[in-house]
């Protein structure tokens, strides 16, 4: 699902213009953007929870030269779904 389709299947659900969809639906990605930016744990009570963490800084190869690469510290998103999300997968 693209946000064009979650967009259009808001709209269709709430019966509002997808105008207006379009805005909140760009105005919650960019507050989970920023939460993530400032490290914030965001929870979205039946749905799951978003973290940040810190992945290490490691060596990895290059597929095709076998060469060693460092690859430097980052941080990531994890989401933990929540047991009724996983239970809808499952």
């Amino acid at each position: 699902m693209t946000k064009a389709d979650l967009i259009a299947d808001i709209a269709n659900r709430t019966g509002l213009p997808k105008k207006e969809v379009a805005e909140v639906v760009n105005a919650l990605f960019a507050s989970l953007k920023e939460a993530f930016a400032r490290k914030e744990r965001v929870e979205l009570r039946g749905f799951g929870i978003f973290t940040t963490k810190v992945r290490k800084p490691r060596v990895g190869r290059n597929p095709k030269t076998r060469e060693e690469v460092r690859i430097p510290q980052r941080n990531v998103v994890v989401f933990k779904p929540s047991k009724i999300v996983k239970e809808k997968v499952n």
